[in-house]
Order: structure tokens, then C-alpha cells, then sequence
């Protein structure tokens, strides 16, 4: 019997000591250290902007990577200080936020790729809810125009990429959910049900393609421009093909948690759910809720992770918590992830990695590029996940 009480009080003791996240933080000390990182950004961007090359997108051994406007990420830094207006309420963020939107402005009619939703939106967008601009009311009129000229009412989707017609006839990847926000505000803006529809075809093809049984996706679904087919389905940015790259899994949650939003339609709202079940009930996820590149790469727990994915995936958990049965639940991986990525293995130090917040991204494991590095969308998506926990503390 004595033997028996020193083994549970050992198994006791291991238990208490193994490592967990704290799931309390003071988030005005987060909010405090992200803005003086972010100080600390815009003079290292000013020190390196060179010709076209104007904002940040991630860091390659010890360089800042600098992009041009028409760069897939180039709205996310823009996006990023209009978040922290909000977070802080202090004016200089706003200046600050206009004089990196107006860079964008010539992309309301980039016709060449569905990401002008990801770039005009976190940037013009953001900036139209906060001033109330006119001209910016415009400009994303213009480019939801220039978004919706990718729609294909055969297959009824929008294009995603235009490159790689050697691999592909007419892809469309899942990041694509993320770009129908702009459409859906397009048709509100101007009482015109063209966007709105185009949004809703792409969301129920998308829904019908894109997901396997267990409710995981894929990322790429290739269709027949001539008849709707789809020729094949793939996951260029994931380990295989049938596995869950972390980050397309994000952005899936994400994006139908934002059709409910707009459209109230249940079946978005089921969707969302079922994507989320997915990302909570990961096998190979650890306790700090941080996921790895792929959640099927072989290597697990020796494998890189995407903290990218896990700000995007907390952001929209806050949001689907206010829509759900599941809020408990919701809020409770979401808090868990958020008490991570604000601990010292992920939250960069001030003064450090050239002004990113966050570390430990990965972009395109198969192509060998970003990998556990700061990247951009990770801290749009960290800053606006801050901003969601904020306000559900306000209320």
C-alpha cells in the first residue's frame, strides 16, 4: 500500500510539472509590447524600402524580405496598423496605416489575382470602417470588380492562381474562402447582387469540392473551364495530398465562419463548425495548440510549426464563438493558443527580427521557402485575434 501512495504521488507530481499553456495573460502588457514592436518596424521598413520594394513580407536568415504592392501579402502590414488604431485608439497609428494604404491604391485593378481581396481588404478595408473614406469606398468598389472578373459561372468559382498552367487548368485553392468578404461588402455597398452571388456560388462549390469525408480539405481543386469538372485534387502546400496542411485548414475556418456572418445562411455556419472540430481534434496537436506545418508531415513532433495558422485559427474561433453552441468550447482553444503565441517562444522580443511580433511560420514547406520564420499574415492575423479577445472582455 505504501508503494502504491509513492507512485501516485510521483505520477501526481509529473503530471503538475508537465509543461502547459497559462491560459492567463495581461493582454494591455501584450498590446503595450506589440506597439512598441511595431514602432521599431516602421523605422527598420523606412531604413529598407527600396524602389518597388515597399513593404515587409517575412524574414530569410537574418534579412528582412521586402515586397512590392503587388505582392499577395503587400495589404497585411497596412491591415496591421489599422489594428493596432484599434487596439490603442492613439491617432499616430492611424496616419501611419494611411500613408502604407495609399501604396496600394493602383491594385483596384489587378484583374491578374484573386489576392486582391487579401490586399485591399486588410488595408482599404479596414481603413473604410475607420474613416468613413469616400475614395476608399471607391477603390474597393473597383476592386471587387477586378475580383469578380475571375468568376467562371460554369464551375461558378473565382480563379485563384494564374501561374503554373503547366500543373493546372483553372485552380481554385481554399485561401480563396478569405477573398469573398470583399465581394459580400461590395454588394452592400452598392445594392448590387452580382457580388454577393458570385461569393455565394464559390462558397457552396467550394463546400461540395473541396473537403474530404473527414471534413478536412484540400488545398487545390482543379476544374474544367469547359464543363465544371473537377480534373484533379491536390495539396501543393501540404505534405500530401491527402493531408492536412495547417494553415489551408485556417483559412477554410475562417472563411465560412465569415459567409454566416454576412449571410446568416446555417449551412456556412455548419460548415464552420465542422472545420473547427477538425483543427480542435487534430491527433498529432500538442497542448500548446500551436500546429504543426502539416498535421500529417511524418516527422511530427520534429517538424516545423505555423504560427501563422494558429493566429488565424484563434482570430476566427473568437468570431464563430459568438455564432455558436459550441462558444465554451470555442473560446477555451482559442484562449489556449492566444496564451502561446503571446509566451516568450513566440512573441518576438522587442528590438528583434527586423519589428515581426510573432516567430516560428512556416509558408511552402515542399518549396523550401519561410519556413519557421516571422511572416506578415501571422501578425495581421495575431494583432486582429488580440483585438477579438479585447472586445469579448469588453462585453
Amino acid at each position: 500500500m505504501k508503494n502504491f501512495f509513492i507512485l501516485l504521488l510521483s505520477i501526481v507530481i509529473l503530471y503538475s510539472c508537465e509543461s502547459k499553456p497559462d491560459r492567463k495573460f495581461n493582454i494591455e502588457d501584450v498590446i503595450s509590447k506589440t506597439e512598441t514592436q511595431l514602432t521599431y518596424a516602421c523605422n527598420i521598413i523606412k531604413a529598407n524600402t527600396s524602389g518597388t520594394k515597399v513593404l515587409p513580407r517575412s524574414v530569410e536568415g537574418d534579412k528582412l524580405i521586402m515586397v512590392p504592392t503587388s505582392d499577395w501579402t503587400s495589404g497585411f502590414f497596412p491591415g496591421s496598423l489599422w489594428m493596432m488604431h484599434d487596439l490603442t485608439g492613439d491617432s499616430k497609428w492611424k496616419d501611419k496605416a494611411i500613408e502604407y494604404t495609399h501604396l496600394l491604391e493602383s491594385q483596384q485593378y489587378n484583374t491578374g489575382t484573386h489576392d486582391v481581396g487579401f490586399m485591399m481588404y486588410c488595408s482599404y478595408g479596414h481603413g473604410y470602417k475607420t474613416t468613413k473614406n469616400e475614395k476608399y469606398k471607391d477603390i474597393l468598389i473597383q476592386t471587387a470588380k477586378s475580383l469578380a472578373s475571375r468568376y467562371n459561372d460554369t464551375i461558378k468559382c473565382t480563379r485563384s492562381w494564374d501561374h503554373s498552367t503547366n500543373l493546372y487548368t483553372y485552380p481554385v485553392i481554399i485561401d480563396n474562402m478569405m477573398n469573398m468578404e470583399l465581394l459580400l461588402w461590395a454588394s452592400k455597398a452598392t445594392g448590387d447582387d452580382t457580388y454577393k452571388n458570385i461569393a455565394l456560388n464559390h462558397a457552396d462549390t467550394t463546400i461540395k469540392n473541396h473537403f474530404r469525408a473527414d471534413n478536412s480539405s484540400y488545398h487545390v481543386v482543379d476544374y474544367s473551364p469547359e464543363t465544371g469538372k473537377v480534373l484533379q485534387k491536390i495539396t501543393n502546400q501540404g505534405y500530401a495530398d491527402n493531408t492536412a496542411w495547417a494553415r489551408g485548414q485556417a483559412w477554410g475556418l475562417y472563411g465560412f465562419t465569415v459567409m454566416y456572418r454576412e449571410t446568416g445562411l446555417k449551412r456556412y455556419l455548419e460548415q464552420a463548425e465542422k472545420i473547427a472540430k477538425v483543427v480542435i481534434s487534430y491527433p498529432n496537436l500538442s497542448d500548446d495548440k500551436i500546429p504543426y506545418w502539416d498535421m500529417n508531415a511524418p516527422k511530427i513532433p520534429n517538424e516545423p510549426r505555423d504560427a501563422s495558422a494558429a493566429a488565424i485559427t484563434a482570430s476566427a474561433l473568437y468570431e464563430l464563438s459568438g455564432f455558436s453552441s459550441h462558444k465554451e468550447t470555442y473560446l477555451e482553444f482559442a484562449n489556449q493558443t492566444l496564451s502561446t503565441l503571446v509566451s516568450d517562444n513566440y512573441l518576438n522580443k522587442v528590438g528583434t527580427h527586423h519589428g515581426f511580433l510573432l516567430d516560428h511560420s512556416t509558408g511552402n514547406m515542399p518549396k523550401n521557402s519561410e519556413i519557421d520564420v516571422p511572416i506578415v499574415y501571422a501578425d495581421y492575423y495575431f494583432l486582429e485575434a488580440l483585438k477579438r479577445k479585447k472586445e469579448l472582455h469588453g462585453k
